[in-house]
């Protein structure tokens, strides 16, 4: 191989390397939660909940560091069966039986049911990411803490 092609081809890849890397930075921004990752974050939620509930609820609402990665955060419904933990503050004070996906699937009911303490459980539901309007298919776990049942969601 003369010294010249070498050149070309070590140039070549040195471009490509150039270019790809922002935006492999930038998918990997934009990319959304995993499914370990909900889990871990609903663990994480459930000990601040244990912990101070009042702080954790406001931490969860404010979607703190610890409470927001991706597009991955906190949802809790209070005792009376409202949202009072979200990062929209649209949905706060909303019943769950007014909640429903884009098929009419009464999922927030759904979740108040099987939500039981000391476990995880799933429900799938169509749900726009944060800032967005288009529903997409979403995979929350839930549990019950105490008077409260909290979820973590990611998109599938």
């Amino acid at each position: 191989m003369s010294s010249r092609t070498f050149t070309r081809i070590f140039a070549g890849l040195a471009c490509a390397i150039a270019v790809s890397g922002p935006l492999l930075a930038q998918d990997q921004a934009t990319k959304g939660g995993t499914p370990a990752e909900a889990r871990a974050m609903l663990e994480r939620a459930v000990q601040a909940l244990r912990a101070d509930k009042q702080k954790a609820l406001t931490a969860f609402t404010q979607a703190t560091k610890d409470f927001r990665h991706r597009d991955l955060y906190v949802f809790c419904f209070g005792p009376d069966g409202t949202i009072d933990a979200h990062p929209n503050a649209a949905l706060m004070g909303v019943e769950a039986s007014l909640l429903k996906d884009k098929d009419g699937k009464a999922f927030a009911l759904e979740i108040l049911r099987v939500a039981k303490p000391d476990t995880f459980a799933e429900v799938t539901y169509s749900w726009p990411r944060l800032l967005s309007n288009d529903p997409m298919l979403k995979t929350s776990y839930v549990t019950r803490i105490d008077d409260h049942v909290c979820g973590v969601g990611y998109y599938n």
